[in-house]
């Protein structure tokens, strides 16, 4: 018996008679990678993302899975199911890395309350997938067609991020975003000995059908980076600062004898992105009057302030007030609160 078939044996006879020892080789990998992804999410959440860092991670994982995807078969066939099991954990791990790495700009564009938080819960969703091996195994590695989907979304969510710190507004981000994975899953698409034109045909085809389905969907996804750095309401604005903040709940004597109360929002984007922007004053879900405000110009750490003024309450002003920041196509970028009563 050679020495690699005895240390196979009597890890074989270790594992069936510690219980331990199969937790361990279970879950203490998955256990050390998402605490390792977890100390990554701690040191990147005071800021946003390095591009160049997204764009090196990117371009490794599709070069590894386009390479993989040309030789999984003759390694399959050739018996080398430890290379092929080695790289499909590596692209499991890009995965996870790349969804931690963005996973805190998301968190900060998203508002809890609204259809958005959906995006945000599908990313952590799949970042603890490829954390846990047992999972991934039991859910993905079964089933081709949710890896490609899975490492599709991952691309999606970091380009989405990525695009914008270059100065791409974030509605084209989107469909620049769903335009590249789309054309990235080209060697997924291409069947055993067909032509890579065939399949680039068919990425085509998937990346008109992935534009078509994220235009709608626009308002499900955060405009990640952008997000609010600071959200009050006043009874005016002066020097571009708030003067005089309210504190809910507001009596509707008061805001008859203020005459009015200011939304100020500070808007944080990158350096060189210009995105116009509204406040949609709302009561009780219902809006009631949209303001465009001038448009954000990304690179103030502090972030763009503006701020729109509301005097007209109507009759009964009484019940609870939004005041949604929407970019140009309808996307959420956050909001502030209040209510007011008799």
């Amino acid at each position: 018996m050679s020495v690699r078939s005895r240390l196979t044996q009597r890890w074989v006879d270790l594992s069936r008679r510690s219980p331990w020892v199969r937790w361990g080789a279970q879950w203490g990998v998955s256990l050390g990678s998402l605490a390792s992804g977890l100390a990554a999410l701690f040191v990147f959440r005071r800021g946003l993302p390095d591009v160049s860092v997204i764009v090196g991670y990117l371009l490794l994982l599709w070069l590894l899975f386009a390479v993989f995807a040309e030789l999984r078969a003759p390694l399959v066939a050739r018996g080398r199911r430890l290379v092929v099991s080695a790289v499909d954990y590596t692209i499991q791990t890009l995965c996870h890395y790349l969804l931690l790495f963005v996973l805190p700009a998301y968190y900060a564009s998203t508002t809890l309350a609204s259809p958005n938080a959906s995006f945000l819960l599908a990313l952590v969703g799949a970042a603890l997938v490829t954390a846990v091996d047992p999972w991934y195994r039991a859910v993905v590695q079964p089933r081709r067609w949710l890896g490609h989907a899975l490492l599709a979304f991952s691309m999606f969510a970091a380009l989405n991020v990525a695009l914008p710190l270059v100065g791409l507004r974030p509605f084209w981000a989107l469909q620049g975003s769903a335009v590249l994975c789309a054309l990235a899953l080209t060697p997924a698409l291409r069947r055993s000995g067909g032509s890579w034109k065939g399949a680039g045909g068919r990425a085509v085809v998937f990346a008109g059908v992935a534009v078509a389905l994220v235009a709608p969907l626009r308002a499900w996804i955060p405009p990640a980076p952008l997000h609010l750095a600071r959200a009050t309401l006043a009874w005016s604005v002066s020097g571009l600062e708030p003067v005089g903040p309210l504190a809910s709940p507001i009596s509707a004597a008061i805001l008859r004898e203020l005459g009015g109360v200011a939304a100020f929002t500070a808007i944080y984007a990158p350096a060189g992105l210009r995105e116009p922007v509204f406040h949609v004053w709302k009561k009780d879900g219902r809006a009631v009057a949209t303001v465009p405000l001038s448009p954000v110009r990304g690179g103030r750490a502090e972030g763009f302030r503006t701020y729109s003024h509301k005097t007209d309450f109507g009759p009964s002003p009484a019940g609870r007030w939004e005041v949604d920041v929407v970019t140009e196509h309808g996307q959420l970028v956050g909001r502030l609160r209040f209510v007011v009563r008799e």
